[in-house]
């Protein structure tokens, strides 16, 4: 085996020692999909940049404003749309977004039902959500996870910040790079429970700011960690 296919294997025995701590930690999450794929995506267009509460709040306001018909969205001046979604900041940015992916989906399947993708592959799959206007890597990823548990991994900021201390990835990887590295470690059929536990342990212990490294299952494999203590016990003191 070749020096990287070494390296490659450690990366992927480290991932996979990540991934069964965190489900010993956090226990295995139970897919259940979503109600509608449109509404999916739509949702995760307004979370960009806000909390989960304010995305919530304007994705509510969105379908109540307009009955949950999409149609009727995708036709409104874009002042009502932009009124609807003001709790997700940037509404000057996702209202035309939101219509010109709806008016994509309806010239492209004929109505507001994404469903058929579930039977594309999911490069395919993946391709034609990124080709919608304000639909990046992650948004396309969550759709295609959440809504048809395909092999695609979101990458979100704790994702990203775990990734990066624990050593998957380099400091300095962007999102996507660590989303293609965690699909080439880890088998499909785990995404989902990774996906979901990452983001706890992220927030309940690798927070940004402050991590809790005193109560982190994953120490003994965190590169972060361990140049922590070396910075703490820079002589080898066991003390």
């Amino acid at each position: 085996m070749s020096q990287s296919g070494v390296e490659h294997e450690t990366l992927r025995r480290k991932a996979r020692s990540i991934h069964e701590t965190l489900l010993e930690q956090y226990g295995e999450p139970h897919f259940e999909g979503c109600d509608d794929p449109v509404d999916e995506l739509i949702a995760t267009i307004l979370s960009a940049n806000t909390s989960d509460a304010n995305s919530n709040r304007a994705f509510e306001q969105l379908k109540a404003r307009f009955n949950g018909d999409w149609d009727a969205v995708r036709t409104a001046p874009l002042d009502a749309i932009k009124e609807a979604i003001r709790p997700a900041g940037m509404y000057n940015q996702k209202a035309p977004a939101i219509v010109a992916t709806l008016e994509r989906i309806k010239a492209d399947w004929g109505s507001y039902d994404l469903r058929p993708l579930a039977q594309k592959p999911v490069e395919e799959a993946f391709t034609y959500l990124t080709s919608l206007p304000g639909v990046g890597h992650k948004t396309a990823s969550i759709v295609i996870l959440f809504c048809f548990n395909g092999a695609a991994f979101p990458v979100d900021t704790h994702i990203q910040r775990i990734s990066q201390r624990v050593g998957i990835s380099s400091r300095r990887a962007d999102a996507y790079t660590i989303k293609r590295i965690w699909e080439s470690l880890i088998e499909p059929s785990a995404f989902y429970a990774l996906h979901i536990n990452l983001i706890r342990h992220g927030r309940r212990t690798c927070q940004a700011l402050t991590p809790r490294c005193e109560l982190c299952p994953l120490q003994s494999m965190c590169d972060y960690y361990q140049n922590v203590r070396e910075w703490a016990n820079p002589q080898g003191s066991s003390k």
